[in-house]
């Protein structure tokens, strides 16, 4: 009876000593090789993110030569010379669609980040066709002109002597600004 008592106590004994030990050995174990696992995965990734790397560069520098080329921005060297090119495309759109060029008054130009705002304050005449063709011939032009601030008013009727009515007009006084934008040079 003693002999089993013995070997009761030395299984209870190793029992003990195999939770107290062995067992928290075994789950540090496995905690950290799932843990060898995850960083083996996430160095993975990374590798095969850095595969990509070179691709990626050349990409983005395909898109900025592709962008360069179509010309959205005003390429002069000042914005006295942006802003005098613009005016003489107005110019020559507003004549070229038959209208009449009543004035055009450059503004002041605003920075902003790595860009300048070019603006051209614009007075013509005409009819609602030469209107359409003009707004069209800007807003496709490159570089890229935008229209702000449109103001549309029929002009005043003629009077006629014979009859003294004031005959209408098909005509419009217009005025608007026109913006272009151009990259800051480098300082």
């Amino acid at each position: 009876m003693q002999r089993w008592l013995a070997v009761g106590l030395l299984i209870a004994v190793v029992l003990i000593i195999s939770l107290v030990v062995i067992v928290p050995l075994l789950n540090k174990g496995l905690e950290l090789h799932e843990a060898k696992n995850n960083l083996v995965f996430k160095l993975q990734q990374y590798e095969r993110i850095l595969d990509t790397k070179e691709a990626v560069v050349a990409s983005m520098a395909k898109i900025q030569r592709q962008h360069e080329q179509q010309g959205y921005f005003n390429s002069q060297n000042t914005d006295a010379l942006a802003s005098a090119e613009m005016q003489e495309f107005i110019k020559k759109t507003i004549v070229d669609s038959g209208g009449q060029l009543s004035s055009t008054q450059a503004l002041p130009v605003s920075n902003k980040g790595k860009f300048s705002r070019i603006s051209v304050r614009v007075r013509m005449t005409g009819n609602s066709e030469v209107l359409r063709a003009v707004l069209y011939k800007i807003e496709t032009s490159a570089p890229l002109i935008i229209i702000d601030q449109i103001d549309i008013r029929p002009m005043r009727g003629v009077m006629n002597t014979t009859t003294r009515q004031i005959e209408p007009s098909n005509d419009l006084n217009v005025n608007f600004q026109a913006v272009s934008f151009m990259r800051k040079q480098a300082e």
